[in-house]
């Protein structure tokens, strides 16, 4: 039955995870600042987040062809038709970012909701999902000096400012015939994305008659985006299950807005004056996400064990920003993933022992970014340890996993940076559309 606490703890989750993303709102300069600072994310979209729940989080996110009747995979929407129970899931990930290059380095990071889903069997075949989840994530704060003996005002200092994201609010559908299911995710996405380059002259002999510049960019983007997905199931035998699973989505084009302003400020050195301040009104175009796929197969024992193996490939040649061209700079022409991972629980049925009911999982992954730098695709890999914690005797759990990675190299002079990310979720579970048999 479904825990009677559920819905508080998934309220409480909600909203310490909306006052982490508020949080997330207070920008500033300096690179060690309470916010994950992550320089590749001023490129692109910024850096693509994790939407997986922390099960598969925990699994290496080897999603293609991972179903359970209590536990939601929102990344293959066909695994909805397996659901026999209404599942809530949320989760919440606190993280942190070593960045190194050039012999220097620095820490940073922060805490944020993961996703929120809510799943619904509507028959033995057919079931229902509605979830919200980030799809990508820019912070960045950087600063450089430079000098040029031909510039009137010498030495200057540029700053590097990027705040905003990309998120995900969508329903999902799936249908199961025989061994067969088919699914898909249809939804909007939306968001806002700012970037600020601000110049500022430290030169001591010309500073009281120097000019400070500072050029900001607004991007808000919004549009419908779907995905689709299949799997197979088949029974080896009376306690092997074989499935092989993909997902699939073409490149789509989104709503993208441009505001970009400029302002440049003359210091008398006693009093500061906005000598300029232009704004070259909206510009509308459309933001082309690229077309992906991924293909799994995943091989069960019966509430025992599972070993799922996973190839993601995405089209990156295909993504462009109309309005803000500047966007497109950087883009590999394509990118891809291989995952492995799998799960344990040592006796699913043990009511004597606690921990032989919970399930261990572990993963690691191996892939390049959608980023690349002087002929350098950034490289990304991973391993994950994860568990799974029955709440009572229920089907109720307490997910956990930890994500040990690395992305980017210092190769060429580029950055490399290392993250840990533990991830905490619930899920509950209850039965719904039940006709009573006695009042």
């Amino acid at each position: 039955m479904f825990h009677p606490h559920a819905k508080c703890v998934l309220t409480i989750l909600f909203l310490l995870g909306s006052s982490g993303l508020f949080a997330q709102t207070r920008g500033t300069s300096d690179p060690l600042s309470e916010r994950e600072n992550n320089p590749y994310s001023k490129y692109g979209i910024g850096e693509l987040q994790n939407g997986n729940s922390t099960v598969l989080r925990g699994m290496g996110n080897a999603t293609s062809a991972f179903e359970n009747p209590y536990e939601l995979n929102t990344d293959n929407p066909s695994s909805y038709s397996f659901l026999k129970r209404t599942t809530f899931e949320a989760g919440m990930t606190a993280s942190t970012r070593s960045v190194a290059a050039q012999g220097s380095s620095y820490t940073t990071g922060t805490a944020t909701l993961s996703y929120l889903t809510i799943g619904i069997p509507v028959n033995n075949n057919a079931g229902l999902c509605f979830g919200f989840k980030p799809y990508s994530h820019a912070f960045y704060a950087l600063v450089d000096t430079i000098f040029s003996p031909n510039s009137p005002i010498g030495q200057t200092v540029r700053s590097y400012r990027g705040d905003g994201g990309l998120n995900y609010a969508y329903i999902g559908g799936a249908y199961r015939y025989k061994e067969l299911s088919i699914g898909f995710n249809a939804g909007y996405m939306f968001g806002t994305l700012t970037s600020n380059t601000g110049v500022t002259s430290i030169d001591t002999v010309v500073t009281n008659r120097a000019y400070t510049a500072d050029f900001a960019n607004y991007n808000r983007i919004g549009g419908i985006y779907w995905k689709g997905g299949l799997m197979w199931e088949h029974k080896l035998d009376s306690s092997l299950t074989l499935r092989l699973g993909g997902t699939f989505t073409l490149g789509q084009s989104l709503t993208e807005r441009l505001n970009a302003y400029q302002v440049s400020v003359f210091n008398f050195g006693d009093t500061l004056v906005n000598d300029t301040s232009a704004n070259s009104g909206e510009s509308t175009g459309k933001l082309k996400l690229p077309m992906s796929y991924s293909i799994g197969v995943m091989l069960v024992k019966n509430n025992k064990w599972g070993l799922a193996l996973d190839y993601t490939a995405t089209q990156w040649s295909q993504f462009n920003s109309t309005p803000d061209v500047g966007r497109n700079y950087a883009i590999a022409k394509g990118s891809y993933k291989v995952s492995l991972g799998g799960e344990l629980t040592p006796d699913a049925g043990n009511i004597r022992n606690y921990f032989a009911r919970v399930t261990y999982r572990t993963g690691f992954y191996y892939g390049t970014d959608y980023l690349t730098f002087q002929n350098t695709q950034l490289p990304i890999y991973g391993v994950t340890l994860g568990a799974s914690l029955p709440i009572r005797r229920s089907l109720s759990h307490l997910h956990t996993s930890l994500d040990v990675g690395r992305l980017g190299t210092t190769t060429n002079n580029l950055i490399q940076q290392t993250y840990v990310r533990f991830s905490l979720g619930m899920s509950f579970n209850d039965l719904w559309f039940i006709k009573r048999k006695y009042d």
